[in-house]
């Protein structure tokens, strides 16, 4: 199975690949408008870019190419670090996402925030296949729950409740897993979301950042991922 891998900055994607130990380098593979680094054993690392928007098209972009190569990805994963809902995600934790959901999608109105779907359009949740969430979860130890979608990141406690109250499942923020899903969805392929916290959802505090932290803990996450898509069994995939 071939496994596209969508980080949002290349410093992301370059922890997803230290958990891929040997000596051979990845492979530049240019595409319109990114480059994917190929690295053995059927994995593809791509730099797709910062917000949903961005994420989505060049997730796009990687998927059309395979799928006219003939050689189509059986699984996207957004990967990266995100902020947590803090106790439920402490620093340093990973979550994978049952549930990635754009939370700013759809329309601000005198009784409060809309969802688009509630509007009578478009989608604003993708679920992740059930039995893949349980073998990432058993492998990895991650928290499971809602990842949400942002466009602008949450910096102040008023919002950081708004969210939480809109969605009491919500464990992380990020700003690309929806746009990811997005392109999964119209392609077809199952999609997974994991994230590394650096930093709690809220007031923004760059002291209280643990960028580093999280992109190691993002290796190490990835490392044990790894063994537990490979053993995800045809017939047990959820689309």
């Amino acid at each position: 199975m071939r496994v596209l891998v969508a980080t949002a900055v290349p410093v992301e994607r370059d922890a997803v690949a230290r958990a891929f130990p040997g000596p051979v380098p990845a492979r530049e593979v240019p595409l319109p408008g990114v480059v994917l680094q190929r690295l053995p054993g059927g994995y593809d690392l791509l730099a797709a870019g910062v917000g949903p928007a961005l994420a989505a098209a060049s997730t796009a972009t990687a998927l059309t190419a395979a799928a006219l190569d003939g050689a189509p990805y059986g699984l996207v994963v957004s990967a990266g670090i995100g902020g947590g809902f803090l106790p439920d995600a402490p620093l340093g934790s990973l979550v994978v996402a049952d549930e990635i959901t754009a939370a700013d999608l759809g329309a601000d109105t005198p009784d409060g925030f809309v969802p688009v779907t509630e509007l009578g359009f478009g989608t604003v949740t993708h679920r992740p296949p059930e039995s893949l969430v349980r073998e990432v979860v058993s492998a990895t130890g991650a928290r499971v729950g809602t990842v949400l979608t942002v466009s602008t990141v949450t910096g102040t406690a008023a919002r950081a409740t708004a969210l939480r109250a809109r969605h009491p499942r919500a464990l992380a923020e990020a700003m690309e897993g929806f746009g990811v899903a997005e392109a999964a969805a119209a392609h077809g392929v199952p999609v997974l979301e994991l994230r590394a916290v650096s930093n709690p959802v809220g007031p923004r505090d760059r002291a209280a950042w643990r960028i580093g932290d999280a992109l190691t803990a993002l290796t190490a996450g990835f490392g044990k991922l790894a063994p537990a898509m490979e053993s995800w069994k045809t017939h047990d995939r959820n689309h």
